[in-house]
């Protein structure tokens, strides 16, 4: 990947359609209230782009992107996207795509040789967590065996945090405990594992000032400002991006749920100071992933 020719880097965004055959019962519901939330076509049937698809359309915009599934098979019943396939697709699309995993952290000491094996033959950089889908607190011990992989392997941790949109509207947010994600949680992680990066994805609302604290407090601690369109950010979140946490803030869409046509585009008009658009779009993403 030539990063000098990209327009921007994407650090967040989803391979959801299955590859072991149909989707499962239930998930048609399911993205069509995620396409209800967001107000894109994304929910209907064949409307999700596949991973090849997605490094076509960013490849067209000269955008990079991280591209993971989400393991959360537990806790919604859904199957999860092989993270096998996903790093095989994305190295062949490797001038545009890099994969992260998803391992559900109640999978244990399996999960955490899955980690390790997935990063070694797979070339995968990093591992999305989804506290709230997956249903954990991020600083659980018992989930730790798999964050010690992810560490010793030199990988990076992911964290949805906040509320987003998934599952809204649904009877009882199709089961999904909103607790979960106070990125608080993860300020455990950061302490236990100092050296290793971490990313809080999302602007964490409605624990935006929590996010902020951890992110400024801790070193290795990141912000990725997927989920959200821009225009939507609460002020004390754009003045932190402008000011000390301008080399940690990392531009992320959500895709598909949100396009970076219409996050960049809204992106535009947010007010970002000249010198630190760049770093937002592109060179912190960069530096994070060593590239």
């Amino acid at each position: 990947m030539n990063f000098d020719e990209l327009v921007a880097f994407d650090i967040h965004t989803h391979a959801e359609e299955p590859c072991c055959g149909p989707r499962d019962d239930g998930y048609d519901d399911f993205q069509a209230a995620m396409a209800k939330y967001f107000r894109n076509p994304a929910g209907a049937s064949g409307m999700l782009p596949s991973v090849q698809q997605t490094a076509e359309y960013f490849r067209e915009r000269k955008i990079g992107a991280v591209i993971f599934p989400v393991d959360a098979e537990r806790e919604t019943g859904f199957r999860r996207y092989s993270n096998e396939e996903v790093a095989e697709i994305a190295a062949e699309n490797d001038d545009i795509l890099v994969p992260f995993a998803s391992i559900d952290p109640a999978k244990g000491k399996a999960g955490a040789r899955e980690a390790r094996r997935l990063v070694r033959e797979f070339g995968v950089k990093g591992f999305k967590f989804h506290p709230t889908m997956q249903g954990f607190y991020p600083n659980e011990r018992w989930a730790y065996p798999i964050y010690e992989a992810i560490a010793e392997e030199g990988a990076i941790m992911l964290f949805h945090t906040g509320q987003t949109g998934v599952g809204s509207g649904m009877r009882g947010g199709m089961g999904m405990r909103l607790k979960y994600s106070n990125p608080v949680h993860v300020d455990d992680v950061a302490v236990d594992f100092p050296d290793t990066p971490i990313v809080l994805a999302h602007p964490s609302f409605p624990w935006t000032e929590e996010g902020l604290m951890v992110a400024q407090h801790k070193p290795n601690v990141y912000i990725d400002m997927s989920g959200w369109s821009p225009k939507y950010f609460p002020p004390l979140f754009v003045q932190y991006a402008n000011t000390i946490l301008k080399k940690k803030m990392l531009f992320g869409s959500d895709w598909p749920a949100i396009t970076p046509d219409r996050w960049l585009s809204d992106f535009e008009g947010l007010e970002i100071r000249d010198e630190v658009r760049p770093l937002i779009l592109k060179e912190n993403a960069r530096r994070l992933l060593g590239m």
